[in-house]
């Protein structure tokens, strides 16, 4: 009697934890401390809950004692996968080519280089590459956004880099942005602040004419720095009223962590809605690079107020070796009116 107590309380115990871990946001946990990292990893979760329900229901085959709790068990491991696949699956594991570029788009390159790691040539070919307009660079010195800037304009693709750092002694506590010239001068809003532990910027134009452009880079989720990630959340979630706003960079944050903050529940920061989820490529983990990106955690992200539409949006995957522990993304925009 006792036993069946004791597993009685244990199928309900994990049947809470598959619900919370499922969709945390419904209990109003997605910010708290060890379900937050949990949460991150919803793939890599995924996979996991899978490898563990095969060997349960070999345990279960193989042992008549174990046989009822074993397969009550798996059918609880079977339900967290298929309620991770289904988020994942409206999430969306797109990516392919970007469209052919229109005269009013936008390009947007967002990537934490980790301190410069994978070098100013390498960063500067992507955005080459891209056609970029804005790149937003968090952990990315001042001389190294300097050097992109240098490389693209000699490329035809003139740009004006900002760096905001918070000291000097890590070049993670430095976040830049380079935004070309045809978008028109722009100057930074100290009266906007910024991220507490890691720096974001605030630009807007000087014409008073554009996008307002964010390079974003609230600090990670480590349990010393749990109040801070809150706070630079909600920060995030003021930097983007409406109007004409452009967000970029390390959130250091899923979508699922970023639920609550916005106009509409679950789905936008302020006012400003995910590209990646409007492009249905969501669901594709941006760090670590050590692990495939469906695996991995979704984020760095680009984000914009309604009157852009997003045409094309990719994790960049063939550039895992460049040094940085998170992929780039790319997403082109284009005006909604």
């Amino acid at each position: 009697m006792f036993r069946r107590l004791l597993a009685a309380l244990l199928l309900i115990l994990i049947a809470a934890t598959v619900l919370v871990l499922s969709w945390p946001q419904l209990f109003s946990l997605h910010r708290v401390a060890g379900i937050a990292q949990l949460a991150s990893l919803r793939g890599a979760a995924t996979l996991g809950t899978a490898a563990l329900l095969v060997v349960l229901l070999v345990l279960a085959t193989a042992s008549r004692r174990f046989r009822r709790l074993g397969l009550c068990l798996s059918a609880l491991a079977l339900v967290f996968i298929l309620l991770n696949a289904a988020v994942l699956t409206s999430r969306g594991f797109g990516g392919s080519a970007l469209p052919a570029r229109a005269s009013t788009d936008v390009t947007v390159v967002a990537w934490n280089t980790l301190g410069g790691a994978p070098g100013p040539d390498a960063i500067a070919t992507l955005a080459i590459d891209s056609d970029a307009d804005i790149v937003a660079l968090p952990e990315t010195t001042e001389a190294t956004a300097k050097a992109v800037a240098e490389r693209m304009t000699a490329a035809g693709l003139p740009m004006v880099s900002h760096t905001v750092a918070h000291g000097r002694i890590s070049p993670a506590r430095s976040t830049s942005v380079l935004i070309s010239t045809t978008l028109g001068g722009y100057h930074l809003d100290k009266a906007a602040g910024s991220t507490s532990t890691l720096p974001s910027l605030v630009m807007v134009p000087d014409s008073g004419t554009g996008p307002t452009i964010v390079a974003a880079h609230p600090v990670a989720p480590l349990p010393s720095e749990l109040q801070n990630w809150n706070g630079d959340l909600r920060w995030l979630a003021g930097a983007c009223p409406s109007g004409n706003v452009i967000i970029a960079g390390d959130f250091n944050a899923t979508l699922d962590h970023l639920a609550g903050l916005g106009t509409a529940p679950g789905t936008t920061v302020g006012a400003c809605t995910d590209a990646a989820l409007r492009a249905h490529s969501a669901a594709v983990g941006t760090w670590p690079t050590g692990v495939p990106a469906l695996l991995g955690a979704p984020i760095d992200h680009v984000m914009t107020t309604k009157n852009w539409k997003v045409v094309g949006m990719r994790v960049i995957e063939n550039l895992d070796a460049a040094g940085s522990d998170h992929r780039p993304i790319v997403a082109r925009l284009r005006p909604a009116s």
